[in-house]
């Protein structure tokens, strides 16, 4: 996901490295902070990958700055990454919020919707954080008041999706 959201914010216009972490780090807030350890390494991929442009710019001081662009193969890589997005990039809400972020960069709206309607089919399969055997446990089968609060939380936040999917995808 770290690779999307750098082609994605790119695809936006050129940036620096560091404007790219500070703009990664509030799309995956706090629980995901992005490290100079795995951005740069991730752009250097996507630069020798060609996906990426590098230009070196005069700084303020001795040190020189890095802008970064997409290129075209580049801009062709986010399109597929974002029209193919399956699996995990659809049920693991971090991704999924990744994809989101940039699914109006795909410009036809039959594939925005079929990426939309795989998150849909995947939030109406019955699901619980906790089971009893086979059984999917819901907030009114536990008495501990902080599984019963991610259950409830979890439920209100499937309906709120599911509710502005289907008004979307009518």
């Amino acid at each position: 996901m770290l690779e999307l959201a750098i082609l994605g914010f790119l695809a936006e216009g050129p940036r620096h490295g560091y404007q790219l972490r500070r703009q990664i780090a509030h799309l995956s807030g706090h629980a995901r902070p992005v490290s100079d350890g795995s951005l740069y390494p991730a752009i250097n991929r996507l630069v020798k990958a060609r996906l990426l442009d590098r230009t070196a710019e005069p700084g303020a001081s001795a040190v020189q700055r890095h802008t970064l662009s997409l290129t075209g193969a580049g801009r062709t890589e986010l399109l597929r990454r974002l029209r193919d997005a399956d699996g995990l990039d659809i049920s693991d809400s971090t991704r999924y919020f990744t994809v989101l972020a940039f699914l109006s960069q795909l410009p036809d709206l039959a594939d925005q919707h079929a990426v939309l309607r795989r998150r849909l089919d995947f939030l109406e399969q019955p699901a619980s954080f906790f089971r009893n055997g086979d059984r999917l446990l819901g907030a009114e089968d536990t008495d501990d008041p902080y599984r019963r609060g991610m259950l409830t939380i979890a439920r209100t936040t499937s309906h709120a999706e599911r509710s502005w999917l289907r008004e979307l995808l009518a």
